[in-house]
């Protein structure tokens, strides 16, 4: 038996590359083109598929590495020579049977899965030698779904077919089908020329909105959502704040609503752990946390982003204060880190400083809850025979109906506005 380590290939001069995704473990039998990782830089996502066939012996790569040209992935244990890179091909396939000669070798190339910029693409060996330009995953991609690579309209550079090529065929045949079916697949938005009807500016998104975009895209798809709205009466807890204020801020604690919010969250988290929870993704098993972590969304100049603040439960209202201040200021200034925005257990979103009376927010997956937070307004509300001002705010609670039900969701806001009408229901 013969070892060989199989390295990063040519990525055209990027250097300390993010490794999202190792698709491989030790053990496993892989062939010429099986997929090893997945990178992801500010341009693209890529997939490094092996240069050669064998069985993985030693990973030298973990998610969350960085990598750059030469890196070694791992250490593949061959039998014999090494062994001839062919693809893969269905015997029923005959528009990829060829009698022309296939290369000795396909030497491991990164694939470009969306390219973002127009920066050079990295160097592609192609993975068969005929007149249609396309890797070898693009080529699987077309077998397993029975596509003829020659109807396809490539874009990429060189008239190369891309992976973004496929998908526009596919949505584009699915278009075409007759109307019965076609309800069934996802409409896509028209393309519009606006500059018909007057001045237009084009405006690049921000990393941070083009990120969250397609995961709260995501969640809105595979989420059943329901939001229960409510109102706590937190005339007792403002009045506490206000007397607490002066003497905290010569301390430089600044004590907001958001602080009593997030300890009223974990109480109710405590009396119903299903909204402390993850749904496993076959859909068959629900993960009690036994901790409480609570993502803040806080929002910045380049889009909003979701710092989680741990162990909420432990924390007094001083130490949560002073916590929120800071992981608010790094927010600001991009200081946060991957750390900074995992493991969160429920989520907040405050818009109480902006105003507005209710939204219904996306649940953040893999969580199965959120809580909405509008601005607090004086009401008059009905006690003791007669209407009385009190300081109201406006909360909207979406979760996963798949874990949740309407009986329970509103069984939560309940618990929550009774924890936050009362400022002794938090000392407790």
């Amino acid at each position: 038996m013969v070892t060989k380590n199989i390295s990063i290939p040519d990525m055209g001069g990027a250097t300390d590359v993010d490794v999202i995704e190792v698709l491989v473990k030790v053990g496993d039998t892989i062939q010429v083109d099986t997929p090893l990782l997945t990178l992801e830089s500010d341009k693209a996502t890529m997939e490094v598929p092996s240069s050669d066939a064998g069985v993985v012996k030693e990973l030298k790569i973990k998610p969350g590495d960085k990598v750059a040209t030469g890196s070694v992935i791992l250490v593949l244990e061959m039998a014999g020579e090494k062994l001839e890179a062919k693809p893969i091909e269905k015997k029923s396939d005959k528009k990829e049977t060829t009698k022309k000669p296939e290369p000795e070798t396909i030497p491991a190339v990164v694939q470009p899965v969306k390219v973002e910029s127009s920066a050079s693409p990295s160097k592609v060996v192609e993975g068969e030698l005929t007149d249609i330009h396309a890797g070898p995953a693009v080529r699987r991609i077309a077998r397993e779904f029975g596509i003829d690579l020659a109807t396809v309209p490539a874009t990429g550079p060189k008239n190369r077919i891309l992976k973004d090529d496929i998908q526009t065929y596919v949505k584009t045949r699915l278009s075409q089908v007759p109307a019965a079916s076609a309800n069934f697949g996802m409409p896509t938005a028209p393309v519009v020329d606006f500059s018909k009807f007057g001045p237009v500016e084009s405006q690049a998104l921000s990393r941070i909105k083009k990120l969250s975009g397609k995961n709260l895209h995501r969640n809105w798809l595979i989420v059943p959502h329901v939001t229960q709205f409510g109102e706590a009466d937190i005339s007792g807890v403002e009045d506490f704040r206000i007397a607490q204020k002066e003497i905290l801020e010569k301390q430089g604690v600044k004590l907001t609503p958001l602080v009593f919010i997030l300890k009223a969250v974990v109480a109710s988290l405590k009396a119903f752990p299903q909204f402390n929870a993850s749904l496993d993704p076959n859909g068959e098993n629900l993960i009690l946390k036994k901790y409480f972590h609570i993502g803040v969304a806080v929002d910045t100049p380049d889009g909003l982003v979701v710092p989680v603040i741990r162990d909420v439960d432990k924390k007094g209202l001083q130490d949560l204060a002073k916590e929120l201040s800071v992981v608010s200021e790094k927010a600001r200034h991009k200081q946060l880190t991957a750390n900074d925005m995992q493991g969160g257990c429920f989520s907040i979103s405050s818009l109480g400083g902006i105003g507005g009376t209710a939204f219904t927010p996306i649940v953040n997956v893999p969580e199965v809850a959120i809580l909405g937070v509008s601005k607090a307004s004086h009401k008059p509300v009905y006690q003791n025979g007669e209407f009385v001002p009190r300081l109201m705010l406006p909360l909207s609670l979406s979760y996963d109906h798949r874990v949740i039900d309407g009986a329970d969701g509103a069984r939560f806001m309940v618990k929550l506005t009774n924890m936050l009408s009362d400022i002794r229901n938090l000392l407790l």
